[in-house]
C-alpha cells in the first residue's frame, strides 16, 4: 500500500512539473511577431495624379483621408493616385500575402507659385512654403517693388490664407515697429444773423399782437386780456403805458471761432493694425423686439485714426482711415423721452508709400453748411416801405476744415542705459511734519546705486563698537 501511495505522488509531482512548461511553450507559439512596414513617400502637387506599380496582383486599397488625396486601383498591380488638398495621408494596399505602405505628401501648388516667381522676378531668391493656414515667403530681394509685389502674389493666388513674408533686403532696417506721430488741426468758424420784429397793443376796448412765430413774442393772460405775458424781452422792448402801444424787437449777429488740435503717437507692428480715438460715447437707446424693453448702446465719436504699416527695407507703406466725428443736436431726434444727437462725420481712405521721417498732409476735408430762414405775415409784408415790419430772418453759416498731418518713423526699444529720466520736483510735494521721517525730495527711476565698501588693509584689527 505504501509503495502505491509513493508511485502515485511521483506522478502527480511530475505532471505538475510539466504542465507550466507546456502551457508557456503553448503561449509561446500563439503570440505572432508585429513587424512595422517601411513606408515609401510619394510627393504630389495638388490637382495632379501619379501611378503607382506594385509587384503582385492589387486585392485591396485603403486611404486615411480621402478630401486630401485619393486613390483607385486601374489594373490588377496599377493604382491611380490623386491629389486634391495640402497635407499628408496613408495609403495601404493588400495582395495575396504581401502588404505594402506609402506617405502621399501632396503639395497645394507651391510648385507653380515658384515657378510664377521665377518667371516674374528674374534673378530673385524667392522661395516659397506652404502650410495649412499660412504662405511663407523667403529668400532675398534686390528692391522694395518685388518685396511688396511678391506678397501681394502669395495674397492673390491662396486669398484663405495669411502670408508672412520673411524676404530680406539690401540695407533694410531690423526694426519692425513703426511710430505714427500724427497731428489733426481743425477750425470751425460759423456767424448768425437774427432779426424780427412784433408789435402788440392794450387798449380798454381791444388788444392786437403781430407776430411771425419765429422768435418768441408776448402773449395775453387767459384770465385778464389787458395783461400780457413775456417769456423772452429779446435784444430790444418798447411799451408806452398811456397809450397801450409797444414792440419787441429781435436783432443779434455773432461769430465764432473753434480751433482744435489733438497729436497723438501710435506704435503698431508691422502688418498689424493699431486705432486711436480722441472723444467719447454717447448712450443711444435701443426698443427690443416685440418686448419693448429698451437697452442702451454706446456709440463712439471724436477724432479716430486707424492704420496698418507695413515695412519693405527702408520704405513705409501705410493703409490709412482718419475719421473726424462731432455732435449734432439739430438733426437728432427725440425717442421715447430721449433726445439723440445725430453726428456729423468727415472720414478718408487712403494707402500712401514714404520713407522713415517723411511727412504727407491730408487736407482739403472742408465742411461749408449755410441755412436761411424766413417768416413773413401774408399781405401785410407786401406792403411798401411797412411791410419789414412784419417780415422775420434768421441766417446761419458755418465752415469747418481739417488738416491731418502724418509722420511714420522706425523704432527700436530703449536699452536700461538709454532710457530718459522721469520729471523731478524742486521740492517735497508733501510738507513733513515734525518727527516725521523724509519720504524722498524727488522722484527718480530706479534706486540710486551704493558705493562699494572699501576692504581694510591687511594688518589692521577692527575695533568693536563702544557703548
Amino acid at each position: 500500500m505504501i509503495v502505491r501511495v509513493s508511485r502515485a505522488v511521483a506522478i502527480a509531482v511530475a505532471v505538475a512539473l510539466l504542465a507550466p512548461t507546456s502551457s508557456l511553450q503553448a503561449q509561446t507559439q500563439t503570440v505572432p511577431t508585429i513587424r512595422p512596414d517601411a513606408a515609401d513617400r510619394v510627393m504630389l502637387t495638388a490637382g495632379r495624379s501619379t501611378v503607382l506599380t506594385t509587384d503582385f496582383d492589387i486585392t485591396r486599397i485603403a486611404v486615411t483621408n480621402p478630401a486630401v488625396a485619393d486613390a483607385v486601383v486601374v489594373k490588377p498591380r496599377e493604382v491611380l493616385v490623386d491629389g486634391k488638398a495640402s497635407g499628408t495621408v496613408s495609403l495601404i494596399i493588400w495582395g495575396g500575402d504581401t502588404r505594402k505602405h506609402y506617405d502621399i505628401v501632396v503639395d497645394a501648388g507651391v510648385s507653380l507659385l515658384q515657378q510664377n516667381f521665377q518667371d516674374l522676378f528674374r534673378g530673385e531668391d524667392i522661395n516659397v512654403a506652404v502650410t495649412e493656414n499660412s504662405v511663407i515667403l523667403s529668400g532675398s530681394v534686390s528692391n522694395n517693388d518685388v518685396y511688396l509685389r511678391a506678397a501681394e502674389i502669395a495674397r492673390a493666388a491662396f486669398p484663405k490664407s495669411s502670408v508672412v513674408n520673411m524676404l530680406a533686403l539690401p540695407g533694410g532696417s531690423p526694426s519692425k515697429q513703426v511710430m505714427l506721430q500724427v497731428r489733426f488741426a481743425e477750425v470751425n468758424r460759423n456767424a448768425f444773423l437774427q432779426a424780427g420784429l412784433s408789435l402788440f397793443a392794450v387798449r380798454d376796448t381791444f388788444a392786437a399782437r403781430s407776430t411771425t412765430q419765429q422768435f418768441a413774442a408776448p402773449d395775453f393772460d387767459q384770465d385778464n386780456s389787458s395783461l400780457l405775458e413775456f417769456t423772452d424781452y429779446l435784444n430790444l422792448f418798447f411799451f408806452h403805458r398811456g397809450e397801450g402801444l409797444g414792440g419787441v424787437l429781435k436783432a443779434l449777429q455773432g461769430r465764432g471761432l473753434l480751433q482744435s488740435l489733438a497729436e497723438p503717437n501710435l506704435i503698431a507692428y508691422d502688418g498689424q493694425e493699431a486705432s486711436f480715438l480722441a472723444g467719447g460715447e454717447i448712450p443711444i437707446p435701443v426698443i427690443q423686439g416685440l418686448t419693448g424693453q429698451i437697452s442702451v448702446v454706446y456709440k463712439e465719436f471724436g477724432i479716430r485714426l486707424t492704420f496698418t504699416p507695413t515695412i519693405a527695407g527702408d520704405v513705409i507703406r501705410l493703409k490709412l482711415r482718419p475719421e473726424v466725428s462731432t455732435l449734432d443736436f439739430n438733426n437728432g431726434i427725440i425717442l421715447s423721452g430721449f433726445r439723440i444727437p445725430a453726428l456729423n462725420s468727415r472720414r478718408a481712405e487712403t494707402d500712401v508709400e514714404l520713407r522713415d521721417g517723411q511727412s504727407f498732409a491730408i487736407a482739403g476735408l472742408m465742411n461749408n453748411v449755410s441755412q436761411a430762414d424766413k417768416q413773413a405775415i401774408p399781405l401785410l409784408s407786401k406792403l411798401p416801405i411797412i411791410g419789414n415790419l412784419f417780415k422775420s430772418r434768421a441766417d446761419r453759416a458755418e465752415q469747418t476744415e481739417l488738416l491731418v498731418l502724418i509722420t511714420p518713423r522706425l523704432v527700436r526699444a530703449l536699452d536700461p542705459d538709454e532710457v530718459p529720466p522721469l520729471p523731478t520736483l524742486p521740492g517735497e510735494f508733501l510738507q513733513r511734519q515734525e518727527g516725521e521721517e523724509p519720504l524722498g525730495n524727488e522722484l527718480t527711476d530706479a534706486p540710486k546705486p551704493v558705493a562699494p565698501v572699501k576692504p581694510p588693509p591687511p594688518g589692521t584689527v577692527k575695533k568693536p563698537p563702544q557703548r
